[in-house]
């Protein structure tokens, strides 16, 4: 199959997939519109320039910084799109994804678990502040919804004369406890039910199985470290609402 024909083949298929995706969400009335078909074509044009990017990055080694700069902006403003209704939510998101993404990644690099190479900064980079943003959103919205279902148990604690922080701790233990379940379910069923992206990358990449495990759970260590700091900064900051969160509706 020529160059031409396979990059058409290979949008025409993504195009069935993603109808497919779509079809199946308007006959279920799911309600998310054609908001599936927006996020592939995002991705698509998004993926494009990092190809073109990275060339680029990989050939100067300095200008790795500012991609992994854009990255945490990128990830930060998502977040905070996500977390607006918080008190202080912005901030917050901001707080939470820097402060996960950054403290993952510097103990990765500073125990030399990954060799500190611009290839390796980019794909640990990558995978470990977006699952920081992951993080903040699940953990941000998982304890404004605790809030809305507990208005009566926080405005007991105030009563009583407890802090903000006091108030809103077990709402916030509950909140970093869900937002970090699917990840953890998903690590312990790994190479049972799951072979990661990082694995089969590293696999396809010319390592062997044995260097792409290593690779794979230093990724998986470090997405786990990541998400529990997120979780607990997005939720130790928003429990400082000196207000009531209101309910929703």
């Amino acid at each position: 199959m020529t160059g031409d024909l396979h990059y058409l083949w290979f949008g025409a298929g993504l195009l069935a997939i993603t109808g497919l995706t779509l079809g199946l969400g308007r006959w279920a009335r799911v309600g998310l519109g054609l908001f599936p078909l927006w996020a592939i074509l995002r991705a698509v044009v998004q993926l494009t320039v990092v190809a073109l990017l990275l060339r680029g990055i990989l050939a100067v080694p300095w200008t790795v910084a500012a991609f992994v700069l854009l990255m945490l902006s990128t990830a930060s403003w998502t977040a905070m799109g996500r977390l607006k209704e918080l008190w202080h939510g912005r901030r917050t998101a901001v707080v939470g994804v820097l402060t996960g993404a950054a403290c993952a990644l510097v103990a990765i690099f500073a125990l030399r678990l990954v060799d500190l190479q611009v290839r390796y900064v980019v794909a640990v980079g990558g995978i470990i502040i977006g699952n920081s943003m992951s993080a903040a959103t699940l953990a941000g919205r998982n304890f404004l919804r605790g809030a809305r279902a507990r208005v009566g148990e926080v405005e007991a604690w105030f009563s009583l004369g407890a802090t903000p922080s006091q108030a809103h701790e077990e709402i916030g233990r509950e909140a970093v406890r869900e937002s970090l379940l699917p990840n953890l379910d998903q690590t312990k069923s790994t190479g049972l039910v799951t072979l990661p992206g990082a694995f089969v990358g590293a696999l396809f990449g010319g390592a062997s199985p044995a260097q792409a495990a290593q690779f794979q759970l230093v990724v998986l260590a470090g997405i786990a470290l990541a998400m529990t700091i997120t979780g607990i900064v997005v939720t130790r900051l928003a429990g400082r609402t000196p207000y009531v969160v209101p309910g929703a509706g």
